[in-house]
Parts: structure tokens; sequence; C-alpha cells
């Protein structure tokens, strides 16, 4: 089942927290649970090149607190702050709350991120790149960064081919069953002139051996985190700098790397 379960879904609750944190009743719990697919699906599609990694939702009686991870703060926060006044006015819109307030946290190591790192794959196979070479390119620097390892899966008409296929690139170590493990994992998709291409990328950091706090919004502190602790939230009031700890693994062992077809 490890191959099937998605990572993050699979540590929910032991080394992974919620990205949506909030309380509600049985009659508001599928509304709201729309509203938020609603405003990640419009601040992904508003923020396209962003390099947005994950959007945290939290809600408090009458408030609205929406947390960005992003490689690129300063696309979202604009010329003075705004071009992010601009998405709070609109998501305002969108949701029908009056308050609403937008933090910002920005990953100093987005190679060490699955999200970013598959989007940067399916640009580059949409721009025509080669897509081995995206690939390679993407797990060297995954490495580099310090990850254990890096797994990554693409599939649909590769290289313009007239009959689907699937190929998958490894390097290092990905066990999915160890729970205490560090597996990052995104799926997304490259639009081309020959159809879809699908993109999945694992990222083992190493192993999670304390007590992690599970806020998604606290950065741990880890040699293989893709996050550090050096960043503050946004806000046009003073946005806090939430910041925690926690232990990753610093085991680094290498692997060979696989191609089949």
């Amino acid at each position: 089942m490890g191959q099937k379960t998605n990572p993050i879904g699979a540590r929910l609750g032991i080394i992974r927290g919620w990205d949506s944190n909030w309380y509600a009743s049985k009659k508001e719990y599928a509304s709201k649970l729309i509203e938020d697919d609603k405003i990640r699906n419009y601040l992904n599609a508003r923020i396209n090149k962003g390099g947005i990694a994950k959007i945290v939702i939290e809600r408090t009686l009458n408030k609205l607190i929406v947390t960005i991870h992003t490689s690129k703060p300063g696309i979202i926060i604009g010329k003075g702050g705004g071009e992010v006044d601009r998405i709070k006015e609109e998501l305002k819109k969108l949701c029908g709350k009056e308050d609403v307030q937008i933090n910002i946290l920005e990953i100093r190591r987005p190679e060490l991120d699955a999200n970013i790192v598959a989007d940067t794959i399916a640009r580059q196979i949409e721009n025509r790149i080669n897509y081995k070479r995206a690939i390679k390119m993407s797990i060297a620097s995954a490495l580099r960064m310090g990850a254990e390892g890096i797994k990554v899966k693409v599939g649909g008409r590769l290289g313009g081919a007239e009959i689907a296929r699937s190929e998958e690139i490894k390097q290092g170590r990905t066990p999915l069953h160890t729970l205490r493990m560090d597996i990052d994992y995104a799926s997304v998709f490259a639009l081309t002139v020959y159809g879809k291409i699908g993109i999945k990328v694992w990222i083992c950091k190493g192993e999670v051996l304390g007590k992690r706090d599970l806020n998604p919004n606290v950065i741990a502190g880890g040699k293989n985190d893709g996050e550090r602790p050096a960043s503050a939230g946004f806000d046009r009031r003073g946005g806090d700098d939430r910041r925690g700890g926690g232990r990753g693994g610093d085991r680094s062992r290498g692997g060979r790397s696989t191609d089949r077809r």
C-alpha cells in the first residue's frame, strides 16, 4: 500500500500537519471545504509564476488567515505591497468575508520542495526541453541541497511519441512505508501540443526522530529541510514571524539512477 497511498496523507498527524486548520459543524463543513478548494485554485491560477509550494488556510470566528509558502515572495507582495492588497480584496469578494489576512513565508531551499520541483519540470517540458534532461537537472539540484533521495515519474506522450508510456528516474532512497521518514510528494501535469504529461515527484528529506510540531506554518530546522526559519509573514497590519523546531535526519546515501520504459 505504500506505493498506492498519498505519502503526505499517510503521515498526517505523525510528522505532517494539516494544510486547513479550522473547525466546523456538520452543516457548514462541506461549504467551507469547497471554499478552501476555491481559494487554493484561485491563488494558484492568479499567481501561476509565484513559486507556490502550499497554501495553509486557518479560520477563526469571523477571520480568514491565508498563509502562502513561496520561493518568490517578491512577486506576490509586489511593489510597496500593492499586489498583496489586490489579492486580499479579491479573496474578500470570493469568500464574502471582511476580515482576510494574508501571510507570506519564504522557502529558502525550493530544490527540496516537491511542488516547486514538479512545477519546474512541467514548465520546462512545456517549453520543449527534453524531459530526461529536465528531470536529471532537478534530481542533481535536490541531492546537492541535501535530499536523501528523490524519485520522479512522468507519464504521457513523452517526446511526442504515438503511444503514451511512463518512465521513472530515481536516485538515493525514498522508503514510502517508513512513516517517520519525511517524504514530500507532488503531482502536477504539463500541457503540451501532444496532450497532458503527468509528473509525480517524491523527495526524501531524512528521518524525523524527535517530536515535530504539526503546525504547517512552523518551519522545521533540520539539515535536510527545504524551508529555513528566516522569513516573516506579510500583512499590512503587521504579519507575524512563526518559527519552530523539529529535527530531520542528516544521513545521506547515494544510489544509482534507473530509467525504465
